[in-house]
């Protein structure tokens, strides 16, 4: 039985990475799919390759009317949405003492808001509907400190608080709720950091064998949740490079 055949699911930040990954892992089984992201050209070109079934939208994901726009594609083509996956984020870093306050926002607003109005726009939708699953990538920073990603981190127990207050809240109307917390993945969030030597750093690490995962071993994680029967919810999923020591 092909649990994903057909399911209407809404992938916010597909443009790259885990989230394009997990959109041609969900097309490649049938599902139904409302890509987002910031860039129109890597956005349509990945709705064209994947089919007839997938129609695109670009949004960014700070914007809750664009979030919404989004969410009224999916119903005007396809009546009805059975997840939406919030993946869209940034990851700058850097101490507390280098005042980086334009950073700060961005990530509030990208990581913390974006996901906000990702949930704001569907949960009326799948109140009404009495089902549904709300997916957001979290990260292993989400779950332990570490120096120098202190506002990074701090969006990312957010965005757990938040998932698991989801959860807590509407149990009974049918709605589920998941974060899927990676570790290092060499993908294109590694350009966020804003920090040279940083960036740099991370890059060599994510090129070292079992250091780093690859956006399908995420999207795997991301796909597991999405196959599981409604009388199941997975509400975390998180996965490290094996030889990752945090």
């Amino acid at each position: 039985m092909n649990e994903i055949k057909n399911k209407v699911v809404i992938i916010m930040g597909a443009s790259s990475g885990i989230g394009e990954t997990t959109a041609i892992k969900l097309a490649e089984q049938g599902a139904k799919l409302v890509i987002a992201a910031r860039r129109e050209d890597k956005i349509s070109q990945l709705a064209a390759q994947l089919g007839e079934n997938v129609f695109y939208q670009t949004a960014d994901v700070t914007k809750r009317d664009q979030v919404k726009a989004v969410v009224d594609l999916a119903m005007n083509k396809f009546g009805h949405i059975d997840v939406l996956y919030n993946n869209a984020g940034i990851m700058p870093q850097g101490n507390l003492s280098e005042l980086n306050y334009d950073s700060w926002e961005m990530m509030l607003n990208t990581n913390v808001m974006g996901v906000l109005n990702g949930i704001g726009a569907v949960l009326p939708i799948m109140r009404e509907q009495k089902d549904g699953l709300i997916i957001s990538t979290d990260s292993v920073a989400g779950h332990v400190m570490y120096p120098g990603s202190a506002v990074y981190n701090g969006t990312k127990f957010a965005v757990r608080a938040i998932m698991e207050g989801l959860r807590q809240e509407e149990y009974q109307t049918g709605i589920r709720s998941t974060i899927v917390s990676p570790g290092m993945v060499s993908t294109e969030l590694l350009t966020t950091v804003g920090n040279k030597d940083i960036e740099t750093y991370l890059e060599g690490q994510s090129k070292l064998e079992g250091v780093s995962l690859n956006p399908e071993d995420v999207a795997n994680a991301v796909v597991y949740a999405i196959q599981q029967p409604k009388h199941v919810a997975i509400s975390e999923v998180l996965i490290r490079p094996a030889k990752q020591s945090i």
